[in-house]
């Protein structure tokens, strides 16, 4: 039995239990409170009209209490420990107020950390934290070894630490919103890259970077921590880390680390260079990706062996959404990139492709800032289609560009996503890409990404 675990579970007999905030990783513990006798209080902001009939059904099924609404949080009072949701920023006020009255203020992947058995994996950034995580993940099982993989993806594990064992590798993927406030880091950590994202939710970049910082930064000596060594703010992390640093690079000949020289993947020890893939050999497209994937070698190669690490890239064929391949369609190509929810995730898909793209881009505003994607745009793409609330700002970035460089782009503002289809479709040539890569969330339209990703597919898949 592990023993952290079951003195918790003593602990929570008839303790006040709240849990803010009912979304994928804390619905599981309703159930897991009710069993532990815990007297549970289901805090909300949404209104019952906008939750899901099942998720209130699981409220009732297993007898907790519930405040529901916009105002939900002024009666969070008198609770011994409570579970904030990701999107539950630890900076609310009514959670300080808590935490300053005795509370514990944690979260499902919090504790996980803390009461984990096994080796815990973890994987944050701006840009490629899901491919990065996916594929540590299965370079592990190809190995054979027990693997579960969880936080922004997979299954919430906090309910399965009952299961887990010493000899068992948990692999995380975990944003900045799950990363804010931890006091506990992952044994081995991974920061893809950092760029502003989520400015519409942090209060600054810096508080985005600092949370970004904890993956890290509660490591002992024998941590390690992977870090891109391309990226100014990655780079200069190395400075804060009490464990062992390993760099990756797709531009720099590093004399240790893991580097992309020209279309090769390279491990470098005591400025020795040992090849371990071709880029030709691998699924991915893109030096983004080949990126990902020195990040994921680096971050196994205290684990498993070479040859186990070059099977499963090379079986790996990226995670949907992400510049994945739909179809053919008169010799034009549709790649969906759903994902691509910042100006940095869409450079990088724009930069995937040596043929003239068709690009399909906008949605909703988080704030950012595109000048950046503007001379990308004009460098790659012969149309641009635009929607969405940050379809003015990508048009006025590129016109500036435009100006600049005397050079045009054909573009076209569109009400919904069947209109762009329909546009992309009337005007890509045979041999060009149609990319749909929103550069921007998808808040304004759809519920999430991956709903964003779906209806452009399936849209695409009818025509």
């Amino acid at each position: 039995m592990n023993q952290k675990l079951e003195e918790f579970e003593k602990y929570l007999s008839n303790r006040n239990v709240a849990i803010v905030g009912l979304g994928v990783s804390n619905k599981p513990l309703l159930k897991y409170m009710y069993e532990k006798n815990a007297k549970v209080t289901v805090f909300d902001e949404r209104d019952i009209d906008n939750i899901p009939k099942e998720d209130f059904e699981e409220i009732i099924r297993y007898e907790a209490s519930y405040v529901l609404g916009k105002d939900a949080l002024s009666k969070l009072k008198g609770f011994d420990i409570i579970f904030r949701a990701p999107s539950c920023m630890p900076t609310k006020k009514e959670l300080k107020e808590a935490q300053e009255n005795g509370a514990i203020v944690t979260s499902e992947i919090e504790m996980l950390m803390e009461m984990c058995p096994g080796t815990v994996i973890g994987i944050t950034g701006s840009d490629g934290k899901t491919t990065t995580t996916s594929l540590i993940y299965e370079i592990i099982k190809e190995k054979g070894y027990n693997c579960y993989l969880g936080g922004n993806i997979g299954i919430p594990l906090f309910t399965k630490l009952n299961e887990m064992t010493e000899e068992d590798y948990v692999v995380l993927e975990l944003s900045s919103f799950q990363l804010m406030n931890m006091k506990i880091s992952p044994k081995i950590s991974v920061i893809t890259n950092i760029s502003p994202n989520h400015l519409n939710i942090h209060s600054s970049y810096e508080e985005y970077i600092e949370a970004k910082k904890n993956i890290f930064k509660y490591q002992d000596r024998n941590g390690i921590v992977v870090l891109n060594y391309d990226n100014d703010i990655t780079r200069e992390c190395a400075k804060e880390a009490e464990g062992r640093v390993i760099f990756f690079s797709s531009k720099e000949k590093l004399e240790d680390g893991i580097i992309v020289d020209e279309d090769i993947i390279k491990s470098c020890d005591d400025r020795i260079r040992r090849h371990i893939i071709s880029t030709k050999d691998v699924k991915l497209r893109g030096r983004h990706n080949f990126e990902n994937i020195c990040a994921a070698i680096a971050a196994t190669k205290t684990i498993v062996d070479t040859d186990t690490q070059v099977r499963a890239i090379k079986n790996f064929s990226g995670v949907e959404h992400r510049l994945e391949f739909i179809r053919e369609i008169d010799g034009v190509k549709w790649y969906n990139d759903s994902i691509g929810t910042s100006p940095t995730r869409t450079i990088a898909g724009l930069n995937s492709f040596e043929e003239d793209i068709v690009l399909i881009a906008g949605g909703y505003d988080k704030h950012l800032d595109y000048t950046p994607i503007a001379k990308p745009i004009l460098d790659n793409v012969k149309t641009l289609i635009l929607m969405g609330q940050t379809a003015e700002k990508i048009f006025l970035a590129v016109k500036e560009e435009e100006e600049k460089q005397r050079k045009k782009v054909d573009t076209y503002i569109c009400e919904n996503l069947e209109e762009t289809v329909r546009l992309a479709k009337r005007y890509a040539k045979p041999g060009q890409v149609i990319l749909f890569s929103p550069a921007s969330a998808s808040f304004d339209m759809f519920k999430n990404f991956e709903e964003r990703g779906k209806k452009f597919k399936e849209i695409v898949n009818n025509i």
